[in-house]
Parts: structure tokens; C-alpha cells; sequence
């Protein structure tokens, strides 16, 4: 699907359906070779559908040799060890979201020298992340998945 070789003329959107939670995984994978530092990218789609298996085949591609799990309960997890550093963020858990008189609470995870990766962005006010990428998960079937990268 894409190589580093081709990232930025890749044409986006685009749309992949997949089988288990390993393929949703080699489509993040694949999509690592797209980002740079102070890249976001949204991750959104229901409970189950997918979100930290896409996150963790980004942090895969992007060299991070360590476990990556959501960080549902901590709001962020960072990995050091890749070819870019990475935030990976799970807004899921804020009861109030975010909200713009809160603009220092995520400044470290957003910096200029690293990928963040935010789960449920949705829970945070309109305007709170630059947004370099969307990808939506969307439930096909128990182990299908329809993964849109735009």
C-alpha cells in the first residue's frame, strides 16, 4: 500500500477493509511511513473497533520496540525508542472532554518533535488539535473492519 520511498504522494483518502485485528495493525504499520515529526492523527471509530491495534501497528512502523497498549486510564503513553518520538493519547475518559482554558494540559504530548496519536478526539473542543491526518475504523463485521486514512 505505501513505502517510505513513495510516503507524500500517496493519494488520500484511502480505504482498506480488513480481517483481524493483526491486518488493522500492518495497515498502521504501513500508514508510519507517511508521518513526520509534529504530525496528529485522529484516530476515531466506536469501542472495539480497532483504534489501538491501528496505534499500535503505527508505533510498529515507526520503529517502537516496546508493548503499546491504550492509555485509557493514564490519557497518555509516550514511546521514546522509534525512528520519531510518540504520544499516544486516548481521550476516552475525560468526563468534560477538553476544553479550550485547558491549553497547557497536553502542550509536552504535542510538541513540535513528535507524532501524536489521539484516540477519541472527538472529546475535546473544535479547534484543539491541528489535525494532520484522520482515520476512522469502522465495525464491518466481528473481526471486519473498514479502515478509511485521509
Amino acid at each position: 500500500m505505501w513505502g517510505r520511498r513513495y510516503a507524500r504522494s500517496v493519494q488520500l483518502p484511502v480505504v482498506a477493509e480488513t480481517n483481524s485485528p493483526e491486518e488493522t495493525e500492518q495497515i498502521g504499520e504501513r500508514f508510519a511511513s507517511l508521518l513526520e515529526a509534529g504530525d496528529r492523527v485522529l484516530v476515531l471509530g466506536d469501542l472495539g473497533a480497532g483504534k489501538t491495534a491501528f496505534v499500535r501497528g503505527v508505533c510498529r512502523g515507526l520503529g517502537v520496540s516496546g508493548v503499546v497498549t491504550s492509555p485509557t486510564f493514564t490519557l497518555a503513553r509516550r514511546y521514546e525508542d522509534g525512528r520519531i518520538p510518540v504520544s499516544h493519547l486516548d481521550l476516552y475518559r475525560l468526563p468534560e472532554g477538553l476544553v479550550e482554558q485547558e491549553p497547557g494540559l497536553l502542550e509536552d504530548e504535542l510538541a513540535p518533535d513528535r507524532v501524536a496519536l489521539v484516540e477519541w478526539p472527538q472529546r475535546a473542543s473544535e479547534g484543539w488539535f491541528s489535525e494532520s491526518y484522520r482515520v476512522e475504523l469502522q465495525h464491518l463485521g466481528e473481526h471486519s473492519r473498514r479502515v478509511t486514512v485521509g
